[in-house]
C-alpha cells in the first residue's frame, strides 16, 4: 500500500463534444464559453474525447479545439482524453503535444490511448488486430521524444532515423499522463506507471478499480498519488423536477449520438451504458437535481467509488447553454466549496 499523500478532491470537465443538432460553429462557441466559465469557477481541467465519423464527437482534432480553450482560460488545465495515437504518426503527435503545452503555459494533461471503437480506426485503415501493438510503438516513441535531442527508432510500424527534436513541452519530462480504464487489471498497469485514470461505471464497479490502483501504487519521494477520476453527467437547477426536465431529453439526444455507429452499421450496442435516463439516474451515471440533492449524491458516490476527482459532463445532447452555465454557477458557489476537501474528510477508511 502506498504512503503517498491523498490529494484533495477536485472537479474537472469531460466532454464528448457531441452534436447538439444545431449550428456546429455556434456549438464550438458555446463550448468555449463553458470552458471560460469553468476556469472562473475553479474546475481543475477540461478533458475532451476524440471520435471520428460520428456525431458523438465533434472534436476530431482535440488539440486544435483545446488550443482555442487555452487562449480563453488562465488556470484551467486541458487535454485530450484520449488522443488516439493509432491515427497519428507519433512524431507528429509529439510535436502537437509540445505545441499545446507551450501555448497553454504548461497546462496540458495528456490522455493517450489506442482507441476503443474498432470501426473508427478502420476508417483510417487501422485494423483491430494491429491496434494494440501499433499503439504501444507510438506511445513509446512519443515518450522517448520528450527527453531526446534527436530521435531514432526502428519498429514494426514506424521507422525514424536521426530526426532532430526541436520542440519540447514546458512540463518536464512530459505532461501528466491519463488513461481511461474499465477494469482493475488496467488500473494496476496505470498505478505502476503513475498515470492518472478516468473511470466510467457504477460506483461499486469503479471501487474495484480504485482499490486495485491503490494496492499497486508505490509513491516516489514527495510524490502525490495521481488522480483517480470518475465521469458523471451533472445537471443542477432550482428543483429536482426542473433539473430532470432539462436533463431527460438531453440524455436521450446524447444516447442517440453515442449509439450512432452501432445503429447505422448494425453493430452491438456499447455494453454497460444506461439506455434510458431513468436507468442512468438509478445507476448514478446521471447526477441531477437541486444543489442539495446533487451535493449529497456526489458525496455518497465519491466515498463509495473511492475516487479523488469528479469529471463532470456539463454539456451533452441538446442541453441548452443556459442550463450548463446554471450548473457551473451552482458548482462554483455550493458544490466545489463544500466537497473540495482532502479525501480524508470522506473517511480515510473508505479509501483504503
Amino acid at each position: 500500500m502506498s504512503s503517498a499523500t491523498l490529494p484533495a478532491l477536485s472537479f474537472g470537465v469531460f466532454d464528448h463534444l457531441d452534436h447538439a443538432g444545431g449550428s456546429l460553429r455556434q456549438q464550438y462557441r458555446d463550448r468555449l464559453e463553458i470552458a471560460s466559465a469553468c476556469d472562473q469557477a475553479g474546475f481543475r481541467a477540461y478533458h475532451v474525447a476524440e471520435h471520428h465519423g460520428t456525431p458523438h464527437g465533434l472534436a476530431a482534432s482535440p488539440n486544435l479545439f483545446l488550443s482555442a480553450v487555452a487562449q480563453r482560460t488562465r488556470k484551467l488545465r486541458l487535454g485530450p482524453l484520449v488522443m488516439l495515437l493509432n491515427l497519428y504518426h507519433p512524431l507528429r503527435a509529439f510535436e502537437e503535444i509540445c505545441m499545446l503545452d507551450q501555448l497553454s503555459g504548461g497546462r496540458l494533461d495528456l490522455g493517450i490511448g489506442r482507441g476503443g471503437v474498432p470501426l473508427e480506426l478502420s476508417f483510417f485503415g487501422v485494423s483491430a488486430a494491429e491496434a494494440q501493438d501499433r499503439y504501444n510503438e507510438a506511445a513509446e516513441i512519443v515518450i522517448k521524444a520528450m527527453e531526446a535531442d534527436a530521435l531514432t527508432y526502428y519498429g514494426r510500424y514506424f521507422s525514424i532515423s536521426d530526426v532532430p527534436i526541436t520542440l519540447s513541452p514546458i512540463q518536464k519530462p512530459y505532461p501528466p499522463l491519463w488513461y481511461g480504464t474499465t477494469k482493475p487489471e488496467t488500473a494496476r498497469w496505470a498505478a505502476e506507471n503513475s498515470i492518472n485514470i478516468a473511470c466510467v461505471g457504477k460506483s461499486g464497479t469503479i471501487r474495484a478499480i480504485t482499490d486495485a490502483y491503490r494496492a499497486h501504487f508505490t509513491a516516489r519521494p514527495t510524490q502525490d498519488m495521481p488522480l483517480l477520476g470518475m465521469v458523471r453527467i451533472v445537471v443542477i437547477a432550482k428543483s429536482d423536477a426542473e433539473a430532470r426536465t432539462l436533463a431527460a431529453p438531453a440524455y436521450a439526444r446524447w444516447f442517440e449520438t453515442f449509439t450512432f455507429l452501432s445503429r447505422t452499421r448494425k453493430l452491438p450496442l456499447p455494453p454497460n451504458l444506461p439506455e434510458s435516463f431513468e436507468q442512468a439516474l438509478d445507476d448514478g451515471f446521471c447526477v441531477v437535481g437541486s444543489p442539495s440533492t446533487v451535493r449529497q449524491a456526489l458525496r455518497s458516490q465519491v466515498a463509495e467509488a473511492g475516487v479523488t476527482y469528479v469529471m463532470c459532463q456539463l454539456a451533452f445532447g441538446d442541453l441548452p447553454l443556459a442550463a450548463s452555465l446554471q450548473t457551473i454557477s451552482a458548482m462554483r458557489s455550493i458544490i466545489i466549496p463544500d466537497l473540495a476537501r482532502r479525501a480524508s474528510d470522506f473517511g480515510r477508511d473508505e479509501l483504503h
